[in-house]
């Protein structure tokens, strides 16, 4: 089973993306309303037959994390509409590849070793160039034509910061998995109860939108909690390193089932930009 672990985060969360953006009409406030509910009755089913152990300052902290997640994912739901997934994936995943080791080094003092710090800083830097040769304009086409691209591209990378932020969190604590991902759904209710109340939005909860989403927030739940699994069973490096193509996955869904349409030469800098994320990702994790 370590193998299907091994395999199902990436899976998981390379089509979740598709599952989102499938449901016609749904807005960002039907999406993230949906994901976060399919995750937490995952994680309520999971903590109920787990019963994990759990003190109330890891609670508290988990909590904090899943609300730092919401951030990020209302970011890249936004992102969606405006750009694509197929563009979406590669910028925001890239970005947490960059910010997860460097808060990782500053804070936790990982990459100790003379080795670990000059390849994980040739990996970033393969991951800058990567994230950027993806967020290159497509002149052209549906991708390049967007007016409000650069207004996107400056959201998804402010969010992202909640991604760090929630990926980096848990790594204070010392818990079981299940109960750490369940303390962290009771975090992204109610940082989108806030969210919808905030933008005057609470009918998303009744609307048949936020429901289709349902799945696409189960998916996830499911990639969580594999990835859980599989750092128990093939390591930390190992399981976080497969877990990231995830964006191969997503961002090759968004062009073949989305139609998101590029010209030649924007196949070629994703293409490009995808193998540096990856190699990025490797360089990053593995020394």
């Amino acid at each position: 089973m370590k193998y299907v672990f091994l395999f199902l985060p990436a899976l998981a969360w390379g089509i979740m993306p598709v599952f989102v953006a499938g449901v016609k009409k749904s807005t960002t406030y039907n999406q993230i309303t949906g994901t976060v509910i399919g995750a937490f009755l995952l994680g309520a089913v999971a903590t109920l037959i787990t019963r994990p152990a759990m003190d109330w300052t890891t609670f508290l902290i988990a909590m904090i994390a899943g609300a730092a997640w919401t951030i990020g994912q209302v970011g890249q739901y936004i992102s969606y509409a405006n750009i694509g997934v197929s563009e979406t994936m590669p910028l925001s995943t890239g970005l947490q590849l960059i910010g997860v080791p460097i808060v990782g080094v500053l804070l936790f003092g990982e990459w100790s070793s003379a080795q670990a710090k000059i390849f994980g800083f040739i990996g970033i830097l393969a991951l800058i160039i990567g994230v950027y040769l993806t967020s290159k304009d497509d002149e052209g086409t549906e991708e390049g034509n967007k007016k409000n691209q650069t207004t996107t591209l400056i959201i998804l990378v402010v969010t992202t910061l909640g991604y760090i932020a929630s990926s980096s969190i848990p790594k204070a604590v010392k818990a079981d998995g299940v109960a750490i991902f369940f303390g962290e759904t009771i975090g992204m209710l109610i940082a989108v109860l806030i969210y919808l109340a905030a933008s005057k939005q609470l009918g998303a909860i009744k609307q048949k939108e936020s429901y289709l989403v349902i799945p696409a927030g189960l998916i996830f739940a499911i990639g969580n909690l594999s990835y859980i699994m599989s750092v128990k069973d093939n390591g930390v490096n190992l399981g976080f390193v497969m877990s990231q193509l995830a964006v191969i996955i997503s961002t090759l869904s968004g062009i073949i089932f989305l139609h998101e349409r590029k010209s030649k030469k924007g196949y070629i800098f994703t293409a490009c930009g995808l193998a540096l994320i990856v190699a990025g990702a490797i360089l990053t994790s593995l020394f």
